[in-house]
């Protein structure tokens, strides 16, 4: 029995993000000990039956050697929570779980490194490399041999082609794609809809296009 198999979860996160996590465990038949959030749970369904703890310390009546944690909470351009909290928990001798839905399709020849959230009908192709606490969201293509650096949102639909490297923090916003060869530097951000052509330096947005409005005559 694989270790993934025998630890329980914890979920830290309440919100959009950590539901659809929950339905992927629960679609594989983990066991969930708790979701930790100080929001109200109650009006998502997929949380029903499932004890709710209200503050992040409440985590530490778990022992770090019986459970694994999964953060809920999702990555904005810029916001460094999710970063935070898994920092703080690894501190303190936690484990985070990597999840990858069943409905994604995952090369046996990739990597997938610990902590990683790979979302529904996603694809990773041969030679990627998925680096630590990333998420890979709902639709994402991550082509052939890119290299994604550690805690990089891929939003939905977004397309990396083949051999693109993305560094620490990146993020590339739902429906952009990253031409093949390109690098993308830390803390970078792809913005929506970004059809981008060339590589982009540390702490660099690109932005998309601005739509023109104009009234029907």
């Amino acid at each position: 029995m694989s270790d993934q198999s025998v630890h329980p979860i914890v979920m830290i996160g309440g919100g959009g993000h950590a539901s659809v996590l929950m339905e992927i465990l629960l679609q594989q038949g983990r066991e969930v000990l708790a979701v930790v959030s100080p929001e109200d749970i109650s009006q998502r369904a997929v949380f029903s039956g499932i004890t709710h703890l209200k503050d992040d310390d409440d985590v530490l009546s778990f022992p770090n050697d019986q459970v694994r944690l999964v953060n809920g909470v999702g990555m904005m351009p810029k916001s460094g929570l999710k970063r935070k909290i898994n920092e703080y928990f690894l501190s303190l001798g936690y484990q985070f779980e990597t999840v990858i839905s069943s409905s994604a399709l995952v090369s046996p020849y990739s990597k997938i490194e610990v902590g990683a959230q790979i979302l529904p009908m996603s694809i990773v192709q041969t030679g990627v490399k998925i680096g630590p606490y990333c998420i890979v969201n709902t639709g994402a293509l991550i082509e052939h041999d890119c290299n994604v650096g550690a805690y990089n949102h891929i939003a939905p639909r977004a397309t990396l082609c083949g051999e693109v490297v993305t560094e620490e923090n990146a993020y590339i916003g739902a429906g952009a794609t990253v031409i093949q060869g390109l690098s993308i530097g830390q803390g970078s951000v792809v913005g929506s809809g970004v059809n981008l052509s060339k590589s982009l330096a540390a702490n660099t947005t690109a932005y998309p296009a601005r739509a023109l409005i104009r009234k029907n005559l």
